[in-house]
């Protein structure tokens, strides 16, 4: 388990400003006919609004005139402007609401689009439950912000300047002095704003920590309960959670304070505007009728500086989730496709070069993973990679699928630099079976077929018959349409390995990568799968990463790794005759009992 430390986006240095919000625009934008109604019905209920309190004053006025039929008018077009402000209402619910809901779906898929693409490199700075959390809950916060917040905005200022326009129409003197209360109200907006912000953004980079420490505690459930660390574990969720917590308490009493003095200042100030009006139609220098309207607008006014408030802080959160999905959107993958890559020549033979590479993983930046080696894999051929944990056999693969590029050599398919080709035109050519398999949570047809999407049913199980594994799908209570659970929890180990052997089976990949492919399965099963793969690598390139020397005795070549260079390489009688560290393993293994070594 990682220990709890502050956030990795908190230690970035990166923009607060309200202005991230503009980056919303591209995916607003493609939604122009939507946002243009939706700003039509947002113009049509605000003016409406503005409208009530002038049929409000002609009622209250037409009470003293006496003329009943005139009355009767003015009610009749009371309702009138009521049922235009419901219409308009709902419209601008609904057209916004689905704007939102639109928005934060393509920015969902853009992100989760750009993250399943990057390189291993980007994971080792950042957890995945924190980019979950950014995908999950800021999205939240731009659906409730696009969906809402920016609509309720845009029409508290336009009833903010009508309604001080209206005010001044109605009595200029009494405007003037409302107008001397507006810098009182925007000094703490502004100045407790700046706080807010700040608190905001530090708030959900908390939260998105909280999500990846449970997330891998929860990945890792078994683990974790094996080695009695609930209570640990539980310790260091909670630390987080606590710490997301008080910062939450600061951002809301930061917005709570923001809030009482908006509205103290505004509503104080209103309350002495009215009095001088009071005084100003006992004197008979306007109507009663006046007044109201003054009054109704003054409480627009009010009502809109006080909702822009509290929008405000709204939009400092979604700011700054905004500049964290951003983040995402716009990392820099150490691993990325050319400009113009090549195309392989056809058919793909197979043939893999590696040529003085050298590398270090980034995290790691002081240590050889690969030291000057140089490899040269011939079509056709299966060479098996050996050696002490640690020794760089993996590092072989992975850099051979461009997880990883390596700081200096050239590594080659074919002739063509591997970094001169499309990630997935470079990857289409291989088939993995990675030491630790992974199992989807679907079915296991669908779990073999995740090889080659367009095979048959029929091709699926001759995959799974080539791989061992037909018989416990058969056995399962719904064959081959089980679902599997979350990780393939209802599957062995080697259960798990042979789904995943099937797999690289159906995909029929010219280059054929088994990394510890068998070292989970039981000697029966060892066999069955040893037999299938050797019938499968007749064919194909295959590299062979294992620590079970008998299962890579027939291979074409045995390379031999130790810190990161090689230093063997031949047909396991000949590197046994050589003597050296292949020789030594071979001797731990077959006269004293297997051991692991990698």
């Amino acid at each position: 388990m990682a220990e709890t430390s502050l956030p990795k986006s908190e230690e970035r240095a990166a923009s607060r400003k309200i202005g991230a919000l503009a980056e919303l625009w591209p995916y607003l934008s493609r939604y122009r006919l939507l946002l243009g109604g939706a700003l039509m019905a947002l113009v049509l209920t605000a003016m409406v609004s503005l409208a009530l309190p002038l049929a409000v004053r002609r009622v209250v006025d037409g009470f003293g005139a006496g003329d009943l039929q005139l009355l009767n008018q003015y009610f009749a077009a009371s309702l009138g402007v009521a049922a235009l402000l419901a219409f308009g209402t709902g419209m601008r619910y609904y057209m916004v609401t689905r704007l939102g809901e639109r928005v934060v779906a393509d920015i969902r898929r853009a992100i989760f689009a750009r993250v399943i693409g990057l390189s291993p490199a980007f994971y080792e700075r950042i957890m995945t439950g924190e980019v979950l959390s950014r995908i999950t809950t800021d999205t939240t916060l731009i659906q409730s912000i696009v969906g809402s917040s920016i609509s309720v905005a845009l029409r508290n200022v336009l009833m903010l300047v009508g309604g001080l326009a209206l005010l001044a129409l109605t009595s200029g003197k009494l405007t003037g002095l409302v107008l001397l209360l507006v810098p009182a109200v925007i000094v703490p907006i502004v100045v407790l704003g700046r706080r807010l912000r700040q608190l905001s953004r530090e708030n959900q980079d908390w939260i998105a920590a909280s999500s990846g420490n449970a997330s891998e505690a929860l990945g890792a459930v078994q683990t974790v309960q094996a080695f009695t660390h609930e209570a640990p574990s539980s310790a260091a969720f909670d630390t987080v959670t606590e710490k997301a917590f008080d910062i939450a308490l600061k951002r809301i009493a930061t917005r709570a304070v923001m809030t009482v003095i908006v509205i103290m200042l505004v509503f104080s100030g209103i309350v002495g505007v009215l009095w001088v009006g009071a005084l100003d139609v006992r004197e008979g220098a306007m109507t009663i009728g006046e007044l109201v309207q003054f009054v109704i607008y003054s409480v627009i006014v009010a009502g809109s500086v006080g909702a822009l408030s509290e929008i405000w802080g709204e939009l400092q959160r979604a700011a700054g989730a905004t500049e964290r999905l951003v983040e995402l959107l716009q990392a820099v993958d150490q691993v990325e496709d050319p400009a113009q890559p090549l195309a392989l020549p056809q058919p793909v033979r197979g043939a893999v070069a590696f040529e003085d590479v050298r590398f270090h993983y980034p995290s790691r930046p002081g240590q050889s993973a690969l030291d000057g080696v140089s490899l040269q894999v011939a079509p056709g051929e299966t060479v098996a990679l050996v050696g002490p944990s640690g020794a760089g056999k993996t590092t072989i693969i992975q850099l051979l699928m461009r997880f990883y590029d390596p700081q200096h050599g050239t590594i080659r398919l074919d002739g063509v630099d591997i970094r001169d080709l499309s990630r997935t035109d470079l990857r289409a050519t291989m088939a993995l079976v990675p030491q630790d398999p992974v199992i989807f949570g679907t079915t296991a047809r669908e779990n073999i077929r995740f090889g080659r999407p367009e095979a048959s049913d029929a091709e699926i199980e001759a995959a799974a018959r080539a791989a061992a594994a037909h018989e416990f799908i058969h056995a399962l209570p719904e064959g081959y349409d089980t679902q599997l659970g979350e990780r393939g929890v209802m599957l062995s180990g080697g259960q798990k390995q042979r789904v995943a052997i099937a797999r690289a089976i159906l995909r029929d990949a010219p280059v054929l990568v088994l990394d510890e492919a068998t070292s989970a399965l039981d000697a029966e099963s060892e066999r069955a799968v040893q037999r299938a793969v050797e019938h499968l690598s007749k064919d194909r390139t295959t590299l062979v990463v294992a620590h079970r020397l008998a299962t890579v005795r027939k291979a074409d070549r045995i390379v031999v790794f130790d810190q990161g260079r090689i230093v063997a390489e031949g047909t396991h009688e000949a590197l046994v005759a050589q003597g050296g560290l292949y020789a030594r393993l071979a001797r731990l293994q077959f006269t004293e009992g297997e051991h692991e070594f990698s």
